[in-house]
């Protein structure tokens, strides 16, 4: 299966918001933390949670929080091509990730970003799920960033800003290194 590449940017599905609301929110996010934690750091801790249903060939329906998505898979991987699939969702996490803590940090530095866009790429080979060569990876063998930032701060500037960026982005840290799993099967009644 050849995967293709979509250069189309994504329709926005967020209200617009000015460079003023957003610094504000930031700081508010930032000031709001910063107290919850100097008053315990058990508040830092959170969990998520996500539930999905099996549904169709092989597409799920996940519920997390109050949004609701639909993962499935392209037709040579059994599915209906219904919406995008979970190693998709992975890329777009990572996207997704990355834009907020590229937000976060140019405001805490005092960086403007103009315009932010991110490409994520990811190299699977299907060999290691259908089990035809054990020893290939099921996941990503490669993932590839691409950001392009317009801004009037230096390009250094924003150099330094990628590494911090990547230092913190909770979903880049998922995705680059080891995370316990613990998996429970039950057999429902």
């Amino acid at each position: 299966m050849t995967a293709t590449t979509d250069t189309t940017t994504p329709e926005a599905t967020t209200v617009p918001i000015s460079a003023e609301d957003r610094a504000a929110r930031l700081t508010a996010a930032g000031q709001g933390w910063g107290e919850r934690i100097a008053a315990s750091a058990k508040n830092a801790q959170l969990t998520f949670t996500a539930k999905g249903r099996a549904e169709g060939s092989v597409s799920s329906v996940i519920k997390a929080g109050k949004h609701t998505f639909t993962v499935d898979e392209p037709a040579p991987l059994a599915g209906d091509d219904a919406a995008p699939n979970p190693v998709e969702y992975v890329l777009g996490a990572l996207i997704s990730c990355q834009v907020v803590v590229y937000r976060l940090y140019a405001h805490n530095r005092g960086l403007t970003i103009d315009d932010l866009e991110i490409t994520a790429e990811g190299d699977l080979d299907v060999q290691g799920i259908f089990g035809i060569d054990e020893d290939v990876r099921p996941g990503f063998s490669a993932v590839r960033i691409s950001v392009k930032v317009t801004g009037p701060d230096s390009e250094e500037a924003y150099q330094e800003l990628q590494r911090t960026v990547d230092a913190h982005c909770p979903v880049f840290d998922i995705v680059s290194q080891p995370t316990p799993i613990d998996v429970t099967v039950t057999k429902a009644n």
